[in-house]
């Protein structure tokens, strides 16, 4: 009788692929949020003064309307803020036109750490994305831009000076 290798069944292949999935995104993003809160001195929403986070979600919505993630006053003109415990870029391409999108990496799912000079940047790997429609800038080193996708859009609402959840 020989002793010949047996493969693994398809559902424990699953299940570990599974595992490993997830363990890789927790992974990027606890990294992502560490490294915007390292960065920030210990604020995750990169404009350092917590304004996004000042009330419970309970207490702005019973203000009135969805819940409130930023305020018009931190999104600088051709600039944008990361919201990182909301996983929401918020941009403002052109005056009072204001855009939200994913703050979560399309490479390897880090969260990205700031805007500047009209682009939402990844920390981990180097990707750009465009404030005006997520779209690759720089792709990841070693992809190019054709090989990763844009941040998708998240809707949000602009009422008054508050930027809400949509």
């Amino acid at each position: 009788m020989t002793n010949q290798p047996t493969s693994p069944t398809r559902r424990a292949v699953l299940a570990a692929g599974a595992f490993g999935v997830v363990g890789a995104v927790a992974g990027c993003q606890t990294y992502g949020n560490e490294s915007a809160a390292a960065a920030n001195g210990g604020d995750t929403d990169t404009n350092g003064d917590d304004a996004a986070s000042a009330e419970s979600p309970a207490e702005n919505e019973a203000a009135g309307g969805g819940s409130a993630i930023a305020s018009t006053a931190d999104v600088a003109v051709g600039g944008g803020l990361v919201v990182a415990d909301r996983s929401v870029v918020i941009t403002q391409p052109t005056a009072g036109d204001f855009r939200g999108f994913s703050a979560v990496c399309t490479h390897q799912g880090c969260t990205v750490a700031s805007v500047s000079d009209g682009t939402i940047n990844c920390p981990c790997h180097g990707s750009r994305f465009s404030i005006e429609d997520g779209s690759v800038v720089q792709a990841a080193s070693g992809l190019s831009p054709d090989q990763q996708d844009p941040l998708p859009s998240v809707s949000i609402n602009v009422d008054g000076d508050s930027i809400q959840a949509a």
